[in-house]
């Protein structure tokens, strides 16, 4: 499955981002948050909330939290009331990006996001001016542990999954938007919880980067915007070859 390389590609930053446990705890909380808000504060009854939930404990955030988090988003009274916000644009080369926030500031959000395409040689677009390069897709993330590939493939193909592939020890399920929970819940039930779920982009297509340059460029732009609690999400039609990873790891 080529068209999903963007995941072995973000693979060697994951070290450097178990260092922002802060900030990721932070994400999740804002997501239960609005996921409750959004629906009933069930996760039984609310799907969005239930995936929130499961991310949650993949990254170990304390129950309590979870459960405070929750609370909070019960509280007519409390002041967390995050707004849902996509932007689009584009850096050199023409490589596009799709960047999803929860925020509770628009102007401090739009600045930060329109401040770090333009420090990396980009520029922020208008709605729709790149997302139409992506396809809507279902991302489900399971621990490969000790589940069998094969038995696992099947499984996702026979809950209604579009492909399903392994990176490293993740298996990753791509599903339609409509059947990602259907496709969640069966794989549950012979598999245990997934790591993650939730609704992303898949780029039509994908430009190759094949200098170390480029590469460590784009990896800076997705660092910085992920430094902010804001964005939760970014994702870009790129694909960096692997013998660039290589010389980035040396």
């Amino acid at each position: 499955m080529a068209g999903h390389s963007q995941f072995a590609n973000i693979k060697h930053r994951k070290g450097a981002q178990d260092k922002k446990r802060a900030k990721i705890f932070t994400k999740l909380t804002r997501e239960i948050i609005t996921a409750a808000k959004a629906g009933l504060p069930d996760p039984t009854m609310n799907s969005r909330l239930r995936n929130a939930i499961i991310a949650a404990r993949a990254e170990n955030l304390p129950k309590d939290k979870i459960d405070s988090a929750i609370k909070r988003a019960s509280n007519p009274h409390e002041g967390d009331n995050f707004e849902e916000m996509r932007y689009e644009g584009y850096l050199s080369g023409g490589i596009a990006f799709i960047v999803e926030t929860l925020t509770d500031n628009r102007n401090r959000t739009a600045s930060d996001v329109r401040s770090a395409f333009t420090k990396h040689g980009g520029a922020l677009g208008e709605s729709g001016s790149v997302s139409f390069m992506f396809d809507r897709i279902g991302l489900i993330e399971f621990n490969a542990n000790n589940i069998d590939f094969d038995q696992f493939f099947e499984a996702s193909i026979e809950a209604g999954a579009n492909d399903c592939e392994k990176q490293d020890d993740i298996y990753i399920v791509i599903t339609d938007p409509d059947l990602l929970n259907e496709v969640r819940e069966f794989l549950s039930k012979k598999f245990g919880d997934p790591k993650l779920t939730k609704l992303s982009w898949n780029p039509q297509n994908y430009i190759a980067i094949d200098n170390v340059e480029q590469a460590e460029t784009l990896y800076k732009f997705m660092d910085s915007l992920e430094d902010s609690d804001d964005v939760q999400n970014v994702i870009g039609n790129f694909s960096i070859a692997e013998e660039v990873l290589s010389k980035m790891k040396s």
